[in-house]
């Protein structure tokens, strides 16, 4: 069993930045993939990002590349996300989560953090 807590999330104004953080517990982090994903109200889980075991590839969904950046540090078992220029479409509960396979679905995930709410007011 792998557990995945987020923190970082808050209000921040269009344009602004937040830095949301996951820390996983274990000695196998470095087996996951990790990836971001997010819920707004009413709306289907989304795809973020995803990083792949070693740090060296990453996918973006479309509607943040350019302006989210994941990354990891193995050593410490954790998994961040970087959000600049920051719209109110991007307000959602955002999730961390651990698969043992490098993909956007998330079906494929296995284990999931409880959330962490990122508002984003015009």
């Amino acid at each position: 069993q792998v557990q995945l807590v987020e923190s970082g999330g808050g209000l921040v104004q269009a344009g602004g930045s937040l830095r949301l953080s996951c820390a996983a517990s274990g000695r196998t982090f470095g087996n996951y993939a990790m990836g971001w994903f997010r819920q707004a109200p009413g709306k289907e889980r989304e795809f973020v990002a995803v990083i792949s075991r070693s740090g060296r590839s990453t996918l973006y969904a479309d509607s943040v590349k350019g302006r989210f950046t994941i990354s990891r540090d193995n050593a410490k078992n954790t998994v961040d996300l970087q959000m600049n220029s920051l719209k109110p479409e991007d307000t959602a509960v955002y999730y961390c989560a651990a698969s043992l396979r490098y993909e956007s679905k998330y079906t494929g995930y296995d284990y999931w953090g409880q959330g962490t709410q990122v508002t984003v007011s015009s």
